[in-house]
Protein backbone atom coordinates (compact mmCIF):
# COMPACT_ATOMS: atom_id res chain seq x y z
CA UNK A 1 0.00 0.00 0.00
CA UNK A 2 0.94 3.67 -0.75
CA UNK A 3 2.28 5.85 1.91
CA UNK A 4 2.85 8.80 0.12
CA UNK A 5 1.52 9.90 -3.01
CA UNK A 6 1.86 13.10 -5.54
CA UNK A 7 -1.18 14.88 -6.92
CA UNK A 8 -0.71 15.76 -9.88
CA UNK A 9 -2.80 18.88 -9.89
CA UNK A 10 -2.40 22.25 -8.38
CA UNK A 11 -6.37 22.64 -8.55
CA UNK A 12 -7.03 22.95 -4.45
CA UNK A 13 -10.82 22.10 -5.28
CA UNK A 14 -9.77 18.40 -6.23
CA UNK A 15 -6.93 18.33 -3.93
CA UNK A 16 -9.24 18.90 -1.45
CA UNK A 17 -11.71 16.07 -2.79
CA UNK A 18 -8.84 13.39 -3.08
CA UNK A 19 -8.21 14.10 0.67
CA UNK A 20 -11.65 13.59 2.06
CA UNK A 21 -12.25 10.86 -0.42
CA UNK A 22 -8.78 8.98 0.84
CA UNK A 23 -9.72 9.68 5.13
CA UNK A 24 -10.30 5.91 5.64
CA UNK A 25 -6.75 5.17 3.97
CA UNK A 26 -3.57 5.20 5.14
CA UNK A 27 -2.29 7.15 1.72
CA UNK A 28 -0.75 10.73 2.74
CA UNK A 29 -1.57 13.04 -0.52
CA UNK A 30 0.70 16.25 -1.23
CA UNK A 31 0.33 18.31 -4.13
CA UNK A 32 2.48 18.43 -7.17
CA UNK A 33 3.27 22.12 -6.46
CA UNK A 34 5.07 21.11 -3.28
CA UNK A 35 7.75 19.69 -5.94
CA UNK A 36 7.77 22.76 -8.57
CA UNK A 37 6.18 20.47 -11.13
CA UNK A 38 5.83 22.40 -13.99
CA UNK A 39 2.31 21.55 -15.91
CA UNK A 40 2.19 18.43 -18.11
CA UNK A 41 1.41 19.29 -21.64
CA UNK A 42 -1.91 17.25 -22.21
CA UNK A 43 -1.03 16.21 -25.66
CA UNK A 44 -3.34 12.99 -25.23
CA UNK A 45 -6.54 12.37 -27.28
CA UNK A 46 -8.44 10.79 -24.64
CA UNK A 47 -8.68 11.42 -20.47
CA UNK A 48 -7.10 8.00 -19.74
CA UNK A 49 -4.19 9.34 -22.25
CA UNK A 50 -3.54 13.11 -20.70
CA UNK A 51 -4.37 11.06 -17.19
CA UNK A 52 -1.20 8.84 -17.59
CA UNK A 53 0.91 12.01 -18.77
CA UNK A 54 0.37 14.02 -16.20
CA UNK A 55 1.11 10.78 -12.93
CA UNK A 56 4.31 10.42 -15.20
CA UNK A 57 5.31 14.27 -15.29
CA UNK A 58 4.49 14.31 -11.12
CA UNK A 59 6.32 11.12 -10.38
CA UNK A 60 9.34 12.32 -12.70
CA UNK A 61 9.86 15.90 -10.66
CA UNK A 62 8.53 14.05 -6.99
CA UNK A 63 10.48 10.63 -6.96
CA UNK A 64 7.07 9.93 -5.76
CA UNK A 65 4.04 7.27 -6.52
CA UNK A 66 1.87 9.96 -8.42
CA UNK A 67 -1.56 9.52 -8.93
CA UNK A 68 -3.35 11.99 -11.74
CA UNK A 69 -6.90 13.08 -12.70
CA UNK A 70 -8.31 13.92 -15.96
CA UNK A 71 -12.02 14.73 -15.98
CA UNK A 72 -14.50 16.79 -17.92
CA UNK A 73 -17.90 17.01 -19.06
CA UNK A 74 -19.44 15.47 -22.17
CA UNK A 75 -22.49 17.17 -23.57
CA UNK A 76 -24.62 15.09 -25.90
CA UNK A 77 -26.02 18.34 -28.02
CA UNK A 78 -22.57 19.36 -28.32
CA UNK A 79 -21.09 15.65 -29.72
CA UNK A 80 -19.36 15.30 -26.65
CA UNK A 81 -17.73 18.74 -26.01
CA UNK A 82 -15.98 20.19 -24.04
CA UNK A 83 -14.87 16.73 -23.28
CA UNK A 84 -10.74 16.63 -22.71
CA UNK A 85 -10.85 20.34 -22.97
CA UNK A 86 -13.17 21.09 -20.15
CA UNK A 87 -10.78 23.19 -18.35
CA UNK A 88 -9.86 25.44 -21.65
CA UNK A 89 -13.36 25.46 -23.37
CA UNK A 90 -13.59 29.28 -23.25
CA UNK A 91 -9.21 29.67 -23.84
CA UNK A 92 -6.10 28.68 -22.70
CA UNK A 93 -6.48 32.04 -20.31
CA UNK A 94 -10.19 31.33 -19.43
CA UNK A 95 -11.36 30.67 -15.72
CA UNK A 96 -14.75 28.18 -14.49
CA UNK A 97 -16.67 31.10 -14.72
CA UNK A 98 -15.59 31.71 -18.74
CA UNK A 99 -16.16 27.87 -19.30
CA UNK A 100 -19.56 27.56 -17.56
CA UNK A 101 -20.47 31.03 -19.66
CA UNK A 102 -19.48 29.66 -22.92
CA UNK A 103 -21.40 26.41 -22.33
CA UNK A 104 -24.42 28.28 -21.32
CA UNK A 105 -24.12 30.31 -24.85
CA UNK A 106 -23.96 27.18 -26.73
CA UNK A 107 -26.62 25.58 -24.74
CA UNK A 108 -28.41 28.87 -25.16
CA UNK A 109 -31.43 27.17 -28.15
CA UNK A 110 -31.37 23.49 -26.80
CA UNK A 111 -34.66 21.99 -25.18
CA UNK A 112 -34.58 20.66 -21.47
CA UNK A 113 -35.23 17.27 -23.28
CA UNK A 114 -31.98 17.36 -25.20
CA UNK A 115 -29.25 18.79 -22.56
CA UNK A 116 -28.21 15.07 -21.49
CA UNK A 117 -24.42 15.02 -20.45
CA UNK A 118 -22.29 13.21 -18.09
CA UNK A 119 -19.08 13.80 -15.91
CA UNK A 120 -16.03 11.56 -16.83
CA UNK A 121 -13.16 10.81 -14.38
CA UNK A 122 -9.75 8.92 -15.84
CA UNK A 123 -7.18 8.63 -12.49
CA UNK A 124 -4.04 7.02 -13.88
CA UNK A 125 -2.00 5.94 -10.95
CA UNK A 126 1.91 5.27 -11.63
CA UNK A 127 3.85 3.24 -8.87
CA UNK A 128 7.32 5.85 -10.25
CA UNK A 129 7.72 7.67 -13.80
CA UNK A 130 8.40 4.94 -16.18
CA UNK A 131 5.67 2.56 -14.76
CA UNK A 132 4.53 0.08 -17.50
CA UNK A 133 1.34 -0.61 -15.54
CA UNK A 134 -0.50 2.42 -15.00
CA UNK A 135 -3.17 1.35 -12.62
CA UNK A 136 -6.37 3.02 -13.96
CA UNK A 137 -9.55 3.80 -12.40
CA UNK A 138 -12.51 5.21 -14.09
CA UNK A 139 -15.95 6.73 -13.32
CA UNK A 140 -19.01 8.40 -15.00
CA UNK A 141 -21.94 10.47 -13.50
CA UNK A 142 -24.87 11.42 -15.28
CA UNK A 143 -26.99 14.35 -15.47
CA UNK A 144 -27.98 17.25 -17.62
CA UNK A 145 -27.46 20.69 -17.81
CA UNK A 146 -29.10 23.50 -16.72
CA UNK A 147 -30.34 26.75 -18.12
CA UNK A 148 -28.89 28.79 -15.19
CA UNK A 149 -26.30 28.28 -12.37
CA UNK A 150 -27.23 27.67 -8.92
CA UNK A 151 -25.88 26.22 -5.79
CA UNK A 152 -22.50 27.64 -3.93
CA UNK A 153 -20.34 24.26 -3.45
CA UNK A 154 -17.76 22.96 -5.73
CA UNK A 155 -15.83 24.19 -8.98
CA UNK A 156 -16.11 24.18 -12.38
CA UNK A 157 -19.42 23.33 -14.38
CA UNK A 158 -20.79 21.88 -10.86
CA UNK A 159 -23.53 24.52 -10.68
CA UNK A 160 -24.38 24.15 -14.21
CA UNK A 161 -25.06 19.99 -13.67
CA UNK A 162 -27.81 18.58 -12.81
CA UNK A 163 -27.31 15.19 -11.08
CA UNK A 164 -29.99 12.63 -12.81
CA UNK A 165 -30.81 10.76 -9.87
CA UNK A 166 -31.18 13.47 -7.21
CA UNK A 167 -32.76 16.53 -9.58
CA UNK A 168 -30.31 19.36 -8.03
CA UNK A 169 -27.32 20.95 -8.94
CA UNK A 170 -23.98 19.01 -8.44
CA UNK A 171 -23.21 22.54 -6.78
CA UNK A 172 -25.61 21.95 -3.96
CA UNK A 173 -24.33 18.94 -2.73
CA UNK A 174 -22.54 18.72 0.50
CA UNK A 175 -19.16 17.54 -0.05
CA UNK A 176 -19.17 14.56 1.89
CA UNK A 177 -22.56 13.58 -0.25
CA UNK A 178 -20.64 14.27 -3.95
CA UNK A 179 -17.55 12.86 -2.38
CA UNK A 180 -19.49 9.35 -2.62
CA UNK A 181 -21.32 9.53 -5.90
CA UNK A 182 -19.46 12.15 -8.02
CA UNK A 183 -17.52 10.90 -11.64
CA UNK A 184 -14.37 11.42 -9.65
CA UNK A 185 -15.73 9.30 -6.85
CA UNK A 186 -16.63 6.39 -8.74
CA UNK A 187 -12.96 6.44 -10.51
CA UNK A 188 -11.65 6.82 -7.36
CA UNK A 189 -13.75 3.82 -5.77
CA UNK A 190 -12.39 1.62 -8.95
CA UNK A 191 -8.95 2.70 -8.98
CA UNK A 192 -8.12 1.48 -4.84
CA UNK A 193 -10.16 -1.59 -5.53
CA UNK A 194 -7.53 -2.32 -7.79
CA UNK A 195 -4.72 -1.24 -5.41
CA UNK A 196 -6.15 -3.67 -2.78
CA UNK A 197 -5.80 -6.51 -5.46
CA UNK A 198 -2.62 -5.98 -6.18
CA UNK A 199 -1.72 -6.01 -2.59
CA UNK A 200 -3.78 -8.66 -1.85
Amino acid sequence: MFKELVLASNNQGKILEFQNMAQDLSWNFVSQSDFNTPEAEETGLSFIENAIIKARNASRFSGLPALADDSGLEVLALQGEPGIFSARFAGTDANDADNRQLLLEKMRDVPEKSRQANFRCCLALVRYENDPCPIIGEGIWQGSIAFDEKGNNGFGYDSLFIVGDLACRSAELAPENKNRISHRALAFQSLVKQVHLLNA
